[in-house]
Parts: C-alpha cells; structure tokens; sequence
C-alpha cells in the first residue's frame, strides 16, 4: 500500500492515537485556526493522525489529504507564514521546459514546477515551502540556487498535466488519441487515486455520508448514468432522490469509498464488497459497500448501521406491549426454535438482534453464523459466512454446535441442510433464533415441510413465528387529525378494534423536519404465531397454510393487518401506510 493509501485509509480509522500532541504546537495549524479556516477539533485531528501514522507528510498535505481545508486557504496561510509570493497559475511561464536530471514523476509526486530565467537561477513553486526534501533534492540535482514560490495545489496540478502534454509535443511521441485515452480518468487508476485524494472529492463524501445520518437513511445508492450521477438515499424503507454531482465525478467518487472500505479500485468488471468505519457527529458508523458494474460504470450501495446498542431492544422497533410480553416469555424459554419472517427490509434482523440482547447474560453462551454480520455485539460470538473458502451456513452450525452453546442464532435459513441442523439443535437442548423469508407466519410451517423438514420435528420443536413489516411512523410536527368516513369506521369495527382503542385517525402532511414526506421514524408491525395443540394436530395433517392462518386467528391472533390498524387507531401511522405493506393480507 502507498503512502497515499495509507493515509486516506487512515482518515476514517476510529481509534485515534493517545498522543498530547495538540495544534498550538504547530504554527499552521494556529494561523488557520485563528483565521477562522479550519476547527481547533480538525487540526487536533489531523496531527494525532500524523503522529500516530509517524507520517512523513506535511501537516499542510494531511489537511488537504482530509479535506478540512481548502488548497488556496493553505497557500495564503503558507504565504503569510513565510513571507513568500503566492504564483496564480495564469503567472506560470508558457512553458516551463523539464530541468535536466528531474524526472516528470518525481515533480508530479511532490506537487512542484520549476523553471529557470536569465539569471540561470531555479525557480520552484510548490504547495509547501518548508518542504526541505523537495528543495534540498532540487539543489542536489541543479546544482543551483532555489528561488521559492508558493502555489495553489489544483493549479500545480494542472500545470504538470499540461507540462507533460507539451514536452511530448515537441518531442514528437504526441499521440491525441492515445493522449486523451490516457486522461480518461476511467482507465487511468494512477490518477483515479491521486483524484480520489483531492479535497473537492473527499468534500463530497463526506457531505453525503453527513446527509445519510441527518435524514437518518438507512442506505446510499451512488449510480452512473450516460449524463447525470445519481445519489438517493433510503429514507423509512423509500428511496429519495435528491443531488446530482457531474457524471465526470463518478469514478473519483467511487473509488475514494473503494479505498476507505479497502476495495480494488482497479477491478471495474467484477462485483465487490467491503466495510469500513467512520465517526459522524460523535457517533461510530458502520457502512456495508457493494459495488456492481453496468453499463455506465460502477453502481454502489452504502449501507449505515448506526452501532448503538441501546437501540436494540423491542420498544424501540414499536412492539406494542401484549406481544412484546409474550414474545418475552417465549425467548426465555430453554430451548426449541423462533423465527422471524418477512420480506427483504422488513426488518428482521433487528428484531433478532433486540432478541440477543434481551438474552445476552454471563451465564448464557451466544453463537450467531451470520452473513454479513450487521452489528457487534459484545458477549456474543459473532461467525461471517465465507462461501468462497467453505465456511456454509451448515458447515458452520456443525462446528459450533461442539462449542457449547446456549443459544445459537442464524442469520436465515437458506436451504434444506441448515433447516435440518436447526431443527437437530433444538431437539438437543439449544434455543435457536433465525430468519426465514416468508410472507406470513403460517407460510413458514410449508416452507420448512417444502425444505425436507418432517412435519412430526417441527411440532416438537418450533415454539413461535413472529410475521413483521415495517410501516412509517407520522411525523410528529406535521400530522395533522382528521374525522375518517363511517365506511373505514364501519371496517375497523369489523376487526375488533374500534371497542378496545381510542382511535384518532391523522394524515401525513410533510415539513421540513421530515423532508416533506409526513413521515418519521418506522414501527414494526407483527403476527405472532404459536403452535397450539390444534395448530399443531393440523400441521401433522398435512394442511395448507390457508387453513393453519384461519386456526390461528380462531385462537385470537392479530393479524399484522389487524396490527396495523391498531396503530392507526392511536395516531402512529397511516391507514395508506398499513395498506402499502400489507397488501397480500
């Protein structure tokens, strides 16, 4: 990894160094604090980096490297510092042939032009002039007095670009067409790195990864189209379009976040993933990348999991409290199977996370396979699938079934032989948690039959399936209630609500403090199923899943329709919101 790397990479570490170091101890870092350019918590930032890294960089660079200030603001704090010119580009000379001896490289590296005049002396202008390797390399190999000058990074750039344009004109090895294809960032991963550590590129990360966790989406979808770059994010389960960037940015962009989750940026026809952590606000994010090519290049969706522990518990997903009781008392139970099901988003995972930690206690000993692993958890042994090296689902339940587990949690069940080991565990004693993908409850007894599962094993060792979706809650500040028509009055009568809740009925309005959409927040929405002794003479009979939902709801279980509209009733979301998730109900 080159130094370039290493220090992008290390920008979004989130253990910092213990080191004192603090910026009055450094001149520029007071100069652009006092002037107002740069916060006295970023200059602290930048120097723990630099002595935690024993970087050989400037200060100055770091800065630039981490975007906290801009290139002209350095150049002026450097010129008042030191008492040198800043050299506007238009100033440069037309053509500042390549001194002998000096490779092309080694000013492209460090970020200098040089020139001579007349008075046959070397004229440097550079980002930074207490750059002493620069200068004394610069006299080492002309053999001449340095004159400096400071300059304006992008510009020097672009002046070195151009540079090399121009000596190979007159060399003749000018070719436009291999040129221009040269240029094309797309095929150009040198400078794709060096673009993805430009402030412009870092800025604009950072605002949108600051704008994923102020509008609290869940995901950010980058997408390169022929004329536009798309970013969106995933706000309360729906996409939300909002800036597009130049569509001449989607490589820079894409590969800056390829780097900070450790990516190949070179590798643009194959799929890939990685994570990384960054500190939003104070608070440590976990972001999931995934990368597909198309046709306008690479697509990537971040995912943001919020790694705050209190947030997994079941008041906060909305449990409302009879079933959050009750789904207690079955996860305190010592052993058979709970399973939660739903579509992809439905949000499955957190509920399986809020189980762990309500059992998460000394005496209990938690496996989890997952794939990927979402959150951390301390106290829990946390297993990544890794299909690529053999590490299955089933492979991995084999093995840790010989760990002495308690509890053992899978991320879902995906095939007949995970189906069976789960099963296999809850007959000898563990309690197992998992995933499944159904659109009901009663859908998950045939799935599991479907899958190879005896009828007779599921009987004895299922002790619920918990059905959830996930609804937006309204906005606090907008609602706004409303008198509904005797009809929809008339509907929840029908379902038994009407009697047992006080119902206040609102609609979704939309305010700047939920972005105009009237919603808030997501609630969950459940079925809790158990097996009763019908239930269970039922499944032995082979009966479809029609007829086991009819049983249950003999027995009195709500529905997540009927769920649903209880939250209406009390004024958390909407009848539209309930129907939109529902609608197979």
């Amino acid at each position: 990894m080159n130094d370039l790397e290493a220090n992008i990479r290390s920008s979004v570490e989130t253990e910092e160094s213990a080191s004192n170091v603090i910026y009055t101890e450094h001149p520029l870092c007071v100069a652009l604090v006092t002037t107002g350019k740069l916060r006295a918590a970023d200059a602290d930032r930048a120097l723990r980096l630099k002595d935690s890294q024993q970087s050989e960089e400037s200060i100055g660079h770091i800065l630039l490297q981490l975007g906290l200030i801009s290139d002209r603001d350095l150049a002026q704090t450097l010129s008042q510092l030191n008492g040198l010119p800043v050299i506007e580009k238009k100033a440069y000379p037309a053509f500042a042939s390549l001194e002998e001896g000096i490779s092309a490289k080694f000013l492209k590296q460090h970020r200098v032009v040089v020139y001579t005049d007349e008075e046959d002396a070397v004229h440097a202008i550079l980002v930074d002039p207490t750059d002493h390797y620069v200068i004394d390399a610069l006299e080492l190999i002309t053999g001449k007095q340095i004159q400096l000058h400071i300059g304006i990074a992008s510009e020097i750039d672009e002046a070195l670009q151009e540079q090399l344009i121009e000596s190979r004109k007159r060399s003749g090895e000018y070719d436009e067409e291999g040129l221009e294809h040269q240029l094309h960032l797309q095929d150009d991963v040198e400078q794709l790195k060096e673009l993805a550590s430009e402030a412009p590129v870092i800025k604009l990360v950072n605002q949108i990864i600051q704008r994923a966790v102020t509008t609290q989406a869940s995901d950010i979808h980058i997408e390169p189209f022929e004329s536009i770059l798309k970013i969106r994010y995933r706000v309360d389960g729906l996409l939300r379009e909002t800036e597009h960037p130049s569509a001449q940015m989607a490589p820079a962009l894409i590969s800056r976040i390829k780097i900070m989750a450790n990516l190949n940026i070179a590798e643009r026809r194959l799929p890939q993933d990685g994570r990384f952590k960054i500190r939003v606000g104070g608070n440590t994010l976990d972001l999931r990348v995934s990368t597909v090519p198309t046709l306008h290049g690479e697509s990537m969706v971040l995912r943001l999991l919020q790694r705050d522990e209190q947030a997994l518990d079941f008041k906060t997903l909305g449990f409302e409290t009879p079933t959050e009781h009750r789904l207690l008392e079955i996860l305190d139970k010592p052993h058979g199977i709970v399973v939660v099901t739903g579509p992809t988003g439905s949000g499955k995972t957190t509920t399986l996370y809020a189980a762990l930690n309500h059992l998460n206690r000394p005496e209990k000993k938690i496996l989890t396979v997952e794939d990927p692993v979402e959150y951390n958890i301390e106290g829990v042994n946390q297993i990544q699938v890794k299909p690529g090296i053999g590490l299955t689902f089933a492979n991995a339940l084999r093995s840790i079934v010989r760990q002495d587990p308690d509890i053992i949690m899978i991320g879902e069940i995906r095939d007949q032989e995970t189906a069976k080991i789960a099963v296999q565990s809850a007959l000898t004693g563990h309690l197992v948690l998992s995933s499944l993908h159904t659109n009901d409850a009663a859908g998950s007894i045939t799935r599991f039959i479907d899958m190879g599962v005896e009828p007779f094993l599921l009987t004895s060792t299922v002790n619920a399936i918990l059905a959830q979706r996930l609804v937006r809650n309204l906005c606090p500040q907008c609602k706004q209630s409303y008198t509904p028509p005797v009809e929809i009055l008339a509907r929840f009568r029908e379902q038994g609500i009407g009697n047992q809740y006080p119902m206040t009925f609102y609609h979704a309005v939309g305010c700047e403090a939920c972005g105009g959409s009237g919603y808030s927040g997501r609630s969950a929405i459940l079925e809790l199923l158990e097996l009763s002794e019908e239930m269970q003479s039922l499944i032995l009979q082979g009966r479809d899943k029609n007829t086991l939902a009819a049983c249950a709801k003999r027995e009195g279980t709500l529905s997540m329709y009927q769920d649903g509209l209880v939250k209406v009733s009390r004024g958390i979301t909407t009848l539209e919101e309930v129907l939109r998730v529902t609608q197979e109900s």
